[in-house]
């Protein structure tokens, strides 16, 4: 039995230089080819766009914007639904955080019963872990503007609130919605300190006091004759008190803080009666309205229920 013959692949000194090549060769090859094609795929990790024209001109930058307005331009209110879409809808759209999801009844049910103010009020100091005006400033949004967005979540929520009075045209430039006091009394603290703050404030509730409708105080305590007094207190309450009690400008105990109110509930409801009907302080007589004593007093009683 013979066996066959073995034969090297090389046999000349040409097929060698060849081989030794081609191993150095080949390889380099397809590295070089492999780098070429990982570099032309589109690269969708982050950080990969760092040198797109959009993202260079937003590193460039400068920090301060300035945005000039005209001071005289009537002030356009945001509807309910643009407040939300822009601010609310973050965390309720899903209910993130424990906030009620929008157009869930079971979720809104137990805060409606709280009634629309304490609910507006939650909105604007903040509640659990939603900041206080869902975590814009008054610059943004107006209390006004923040109201409107309450009822608009609330009434999709099962409940039939009606709007927040309109803040007064006289009012509105330098009004936070409901309260025309609060934001200006706060851009003006932003920019000043001590005794600079403080008569900022004193000029924003001044402005706020002037602006009060007297014409229309009357009216109050004329519906009054023909609802409960706890009707008329909230109605005068929401067109007079809260423009400093809202925000608690210059003092004044904040509508439903149970720290605010507590050393003044001390006194004699009598006492606080009249210091609401005579003034105290930066507070005039009345608030600056000229409503019937009847409607100041339901007024208090209002502010006071929500106190405690």
């Amino acid at each position: 039995m013979s066996e066959a013959p073995h034969g090297a692949p090389i046999k000349t000194p040409g097929q060698l230089i060849a081989a030794i090549v081609a191993g150095f060769a080949v390889p380099i090859v397809i590295i070089i080819l492999l780098a070429y094609y990982v570099d032309s795929t589109t690269r969708t990790g982050a950080g990969t766009d760092e040198l797109a024209p959009a993202e260079i001109a937003q590193r460039i930058a400068p920090i301060a914007q300035v945005s000039i307005r005209d001071a005289n331009a009537p002030h356009v209110y945001k509807t309910g639904e643009q407040v939300y879409q822009a601010v609310c809808s973050a965390c309720h759209a899903t209910g993130a955080a424990g906030a009620p999801k929008f157009g869930n009844a079971s979720d809104w049910a137990p805060r409606i019963a709280q009634g629309y103010d304490t609910l507006w009020h939650t909105a604007l100091t903040g509640k659990g872990a939603m900041p206080p005006r869902g975590g814009t400033s008054p610059d943004d949004y107006s209390d006004y503007e923040i109201g409107l967005a309450v009822a608009y979540m609330a009434n999709h929520g099962g409940a039939n609130f009606q709007d927040p009075p309109k803040p007064a045209p006289g009012a509105a430039q330098g009004a936070s919605g409901a309260a025309a006091a609060p934001a200006a009394g706060a851009s003006g603290a932003s920019s000043a300190s001590g005794a600079d703050a403080n008569a900022a404030q004193a000029a924003a509730a001044a402005a706020a006091i002037a602006a009060i409708p007297q014409a229309s105080a009357p009216a109050a305590g004329g519906a009054a004759q023909s609802a409960d007094a706890s009707q008329a207190g909230k109605a005068l309450y929401q067109q007079v008190c809260q423009a400093c009690h809202a925000a608690g400008v210059l003092g004044a105990p904040k509508f439903g803080n149970k720290a605010d109110w507590a050393p003044r509930l001390k006194d004699p409801m009598d006492t606080i009666y009249n210091y609401a009907l005579h003034g105290k302080g930066q507070m005039p007589p009345k608030g600056g309205s000229n409503a019937a004593d009847a409607d100041v007093k339901a007024a208090v009683d209002y502010m006071v229920s929500a106190a405690k």
